[in-house]
């Protein structure tokens, strides 16, 4: 093992551990925090930790298949979060969660989650476009580190890695249907267990990198000079598939208005298969 590989390792099982949150009563859990110099908590974070505590409360039959949330309030790296899960209906097919994350008393984040028995129906899907293989892409954390990316993004990132493939305005093919797009390939980069919630909370975890960012692919925008924060994120998965294999990244801004931008994605394996759609709002403010 290499010494990249071994440090990749090392770093995916930090962030196995960050996710495995602490059952502290029935339906109450707490979720620690990584060390960091960054002031917000990453919200991919606390979107994993909450599917999570949410995922301990239902049977081990029923799968997740769509997350809903909204942030509330920045997350403060200096204390934990407590995620307080309710159980909101349990059915034969369905079962429904919603859970609230708190900090200093008060409500930072809300998730609804869906779960499903499994069971067969028609099936579709929206064909992978074509992109160049990820060894080909550029190391998105070194390209935001060179445009002045606020310093400990590389330690909250460190078990992903991710290539950023081009968008609208660099590397890409002008669409005058989808204008603002960006396309990244992305995988946890270490080997996980094969326990497929472990996979859907990388993935969620995962899930917010550069998705806002595709508002800005129209306007040449720089992110490190724009406000940009998270408002809601939803996440529909279709499909099983593996977190630390890679997948495509498909993202494009339909709008963006009154200094906030609408981001969506698909994410597709390298076989070509849709495995989970993202929505994503958020706050794009030009800094002054």
């Amino acid at each position: 093992m290499t010494d990249r590989e071994r440090e990749s390792a090392d770093a995916t099982k930090r962030l196995v551990a960050l996710l495995d949150i602490e059952n502290l009563d029935v339906d109450l859990y707490r979720g620690q925090q990584p060390e960091t110099i960054r002031q917000r908590v990453y919200g991919g974070q606390v979107a994993a930790q909450a599917l999570i505590a949410a995922t301990r409360t239902v049977e081990s039959d029923f799968h997740v298949h769509s997350l809903h949330s909204y942030f509330l309030l920045p997350g403060d790296y200096q204390v934990p979060i407590i995620y307080d899960v309710e159980r909101i209906r349990d059915g034969k097919s369905f079962a429904t969660r919603r859970v609230v994350a708190r900090q200093h008393g008060r409500a930072i984040y809300y998730q609804t989650l869906s779960f499903q028995r499994a069971e067969e129906g028609y099936d579709h899907q929206d064909a992978m476009p074509s992109v160049k293989p990820p060894e080909e892409g550029m190391d998105l954390v070194e390209l935001m580190q060179e445009r002045g990316a606020e310093e400990g993004l590389a330690k909250e990132w460190e078990a992903l890695d991710v290539r950023w493939m081009g968008n609208s305005t660099y590397g890409l093919e002008p669409d005058e249907r989808q204008v603002s797009q960006t396309r990244v390939w992305l995988r946890i980069d270490g080997e996980l267990s094969d326990d497929p919630v472990e996979h859907l909370a990388m993935f969620t975890y995962a899930s917010d990198v550069s998705l806002l960012g595709a508002a800005l692919a129209a306007h040449d925008a720089d992110p490190a000079r724009t406000q940009m924060a998270s408002l809601d994120h939803t996440i529909w998965f279709h499909r099983p598939f593996r977190a630390d294999e890679w997948w495509l990244y498909e993202q494009w801004s339909p709008s963006a208005q009154g200094a906030r931008g609408l981001s969506l994605g698909h994410i597709y394996t390298q076989d070509g298969t849709l495995v989970a759609t993202c929505a994503q709002e958020g706050l794009i403010r030009p800094r002054g």
